[in-house]
């Protein structure tokens, strides 16, 4: 089944999302390969697509896992995480509709 993993940054974050960045992105590579990927990205905290020095508010990921534990736990791994990046993280199931 299909997981959407909401995160909000905390305050101050892109300082720490910028060392952890190549890890985070080695991950979603991974689900990508697997073919368990549906989309990944960051929210930028402006209306622009180029952020800067704005940075993010957080980031969605919608990915297939086994069960709702395993996404909470693959999202509970996620090197943002622990590095403080996020301040909250939500796992929901997701049904995709369209397209």
């Amino acid at each position: 089944m299909w997981y959407a993993i909401l995160s909000d940054d905390a305050s101050g974050s892109l300082a720490r999302r910028v060392p952890a960045r190549p890890a985070h992105v080695q991950r979603l590579e991974a689900l990508k390969q697997q073919g368990r990927l549906l989309v990944a990205g960051p929210h930028p905290a402006i209306d622009a697509p180029a952020p800067g020095a704005a940075g993010y508010s957080g980031s969605l990921v919608i990915a297939e896992f086994a069960s709702l534990g395993e996404a909470q736990a693959w999202a509970d791994a996620d090197p943002y995480a622990a590095a403080g990046v996020y301040a909250k993280v939500a796992v929901k199931p997701f049904l995709k509709t369209l397209p």
